[in-house]
This record gives C-alpha cells, sequence and structure tokens, in this order.
C-alpha cells in the first residue's frame, strides 16, 4: 500500500511538470499546443531525438529547469514501479511456500481435481463442513478466483503423477476426480490407485460407456451428472412430494429437516445398546432412516431391537440441532 501511494504521488508529480511544460513552451516559444508537448516529453524521457524548434535563450533556461525537475521524478517512478513488481512476486512466492507448508502438513485430507462447476460445488460443501481438502488446477484464470476466495491448491495437471504425490495423495483419505473429460479421469484414477491403494477415489464420467472403465482403473465410486441430472428432472414431475422432501433434507442451511450420517464410536454415551434404548427416537425425535454397519451392510427401517455398535454408521433425518446433540452423544470426528 506504501509503494502504491507512493507511485500515486510520483505521477500527480510528472503529469503537473508535463503540464508545466507543455504550457510553458507554449508561451516562452509561442509554438503550438503539440510542438510544445513533443518537447516536454521528449526532454522529460531524456531521448536526445534534438529540439523540435530552434530555442531562445530564455527558453534554453526554461529546458533545463525542466530536466533537471523530472530526470529524478522520472527516475524514483521508474524504481517504485519497479518496486512494486518485486515485492509482488515475493508475495506471490511467500505465499506459494506457505500453502506447500500447509499441504505438506495435511493427513486424510480430500483431493479435488478440476475447479470447474461440478468441482466448485463440491469445494463449497467440503467448506461447509470444514473438511481439510486441495484442489488441483491447471487453468491459471480459474486459479486467480481460487487465490480469491483462499482455496488451498496446487497449480498442474492432475493426470501427473508428482502434481498428485505434492497434494499429499500418499497421505489423503479420499480423491474426487471431476474434470470434464472421461480420458483425464480414467487416468488420473489409474495413477492414484497406484500411488494410494487404500485411497478412496470417486469419478465423474460424462459418459455411460466410461463408468466401467473407471470401475476396471480403480474407482470406487462413479457418478454422471448429467444422468442424475436427469433422473431428478424426472422425478420432480413423477414424484414431486418425494423430490421436494428429499431437497428439503439435503439442504444443509435448512432448519426444518435434516439428512446426516453420524458414525459411533468406542466413547459412546448413548443410554442403551439398543435403538430402543438409545432415546435417539424418544428423546432427540431423530428418525434412523438406516444403518450401515463397519463391514458395508446396510439396515434398512431399522427394528427398535436392533443393537448399535462400535463402527455402525447412523442416517439420521431429524432438526439440526437434535442432530448435533446426537453427534455429540457418539463423539463421531472426522480428522
Amino acid at each position: 500500500m506504501i509503494l502504491l501511494q507512493q507511485i500515486r504521488y510520483a505521477v500527480i508529480l510528472l503529469l503537473i511538470i508535463l503540464i508545466t511544460g507543455t504550457f510553458g513552451y507554449t508561451l516562452v516559444e509561442e509554438w503550438p499546443l503539440l510542438d510544445s508537448l513533443y518537447m516536454t516529453v521528449i526532454t522529460i524521457t531524456t531521448v536526445g531525438y534534438g529540439e523540435v524548434r530552434e530555442l531562445s535563450g530564455t527558453g534554453r533556461v526554461f529546458t533545463i529547469g525542466l530536466i533537471i525537475s523530472s530526470v529524478g521524478i522520472v527516475a524514483y517512478l521508474v524504481s517504485r514501479l519497479a518496486g512494486v513488481v518485486v515485492e509482488e512476486e515475493i508475495r506471490k512466492l511467500m505465499g506459494r511456500k506457505k500453502l506447500e507448508k500447509a499441504i505438506h502438513k495435511l493427513k486424510d485430507h480430500y483431493i479435488v481435481c478440476g475447479y470447474g462447476r461440478i468441482g466448485g460445488y463440491i469445494c463449497s460443501q467440503f467448506k461447509g463442513e470444514r473438511l481439510s481438502f486441495v484442489l488441483i488446477e491447471r487453468d491459471e484464470h480459474v486459479i486467480q478466483g481460487m487465490e480469491e476466495e483462499g482455496l488451498v491448491y496446487i497449480r498442474g495437471d492432475a493426470t501427473d503423477e508428482k502434481t498428485l504425490i505434492d497434494a499429499g495423495v500418499q497421505r489423503a483419505k479420499a480423491l474426487i476426480t471431476a474434470v470434464a473429460s472421461d480420458a483425464d479421469n480414467l487416468y488420473i484414477t489409474l495413477t492414484a490407485r497406484g500411488l494410494n491403494p487404500n485411497l478412496y477415489i470417486l469419478s465423474r464420467a460424462s459418459e455411460e460407456k466410461a463408468e466401467k472403465k473407471l470401475i476396471s482403473a480403480g474407482a470406487d465410486k462413479v457418478v454422471s451428472p448429467y444422468l442424475i441430472g436427469a433422473h431428478r428432472m424426472a422425478m420432480a414431475i413423477v414424484r414431486p412430494a418425494v423430490v421436494e422432501l428429499m431437497e428439503l433434507a439435503m439442504e444443509r442451511e435448512s432448519i426444518q429437516l435434516q439428512l446426516e450420517e453420524i458414525k459411533v464410536n468406542d466413547t459412546a454415551k448413548l443410554p442403551g445398546p439398543s435403538l430402543r434404548d438409545s432415546g435417539i427416537r424418544s428423546e432427540l425425535d431423530l428418525i434412523v432412516v438406516a444403518i450401515k454397519k463397519e463391514d458395508g451392510n446396510m439396515i434398512f427401517n431399522p427394528a427398535f431391537d436392533t443393537v448399535i455398535k462400535r463402527g455402525d454408521t447412523l442416517i439420521t433425518l431429524g432438526e439440526r440441532t437434535n442432530l448435533d446433540k446426537l453427534a455429540e452423544l457418539v463423539k463421531f470426528e472426522d480428522k
């Protein structure tokens, strides 16, 4: 800010000298404005083109004064401009170093490849959930917007093995590849799976035929935004009430109703082991839609005598405040 203020003052002084020189030659030598302006510019910049017209004694004295007063200001302005450039480059370098250190410390984080419409929406959801994630993007115009939002990112091609390593793929919990090209998503999936066999990989597919290839390449789950969008539009006509309920439940800002998954750990403080004794329905006014067991099996609409065990994930429907109370009881921490 100080440098910019100094540059502003120098530019103002330079404009004053430019105007003074132009009108000075007009008054002293009675030259036309264009000739006076041209003479002032070549004098201030010291380009050495020679005099526009022959100067009188008074004109030469005026030119000497103009040179003495302008050379220092021009030199100062150039030095300040160079300072701004250097300062900006240093700031970018320091910012990059800070980002690299932050990424190096991350563990069990998420990697999002591509910051298009889908990648951007995924990141906004991650921010809302306060999850640690790293973006990989190669488009410079997109990166400028990411910097303004303060996102943690790697500038590079996600298909490159080194870029994935720099993003901490070997320490990551999951990778979401959301670039537009199915071929790129396939290559990213292959590379990431080779670097981390235990990584959960969610891949985007633009075409239906790409789904099998992505699964074969190592993706744990493949999502086609176009098929999902088409299905949702059809359901909005066929079953509008169901769609409205799901939209309400999935909207994070909704106060009335939310659908949440909450994992049970060793220090759960539920009153009893069974669903009936847990107080989830009677005390917290929540509906347990399903229970995902630790082995991956899903129990839909569990009975009241279903035993809640360590490692179970409760798919629960209810108000946000009550969901938060349940999360506190089971002490679920996603680190």
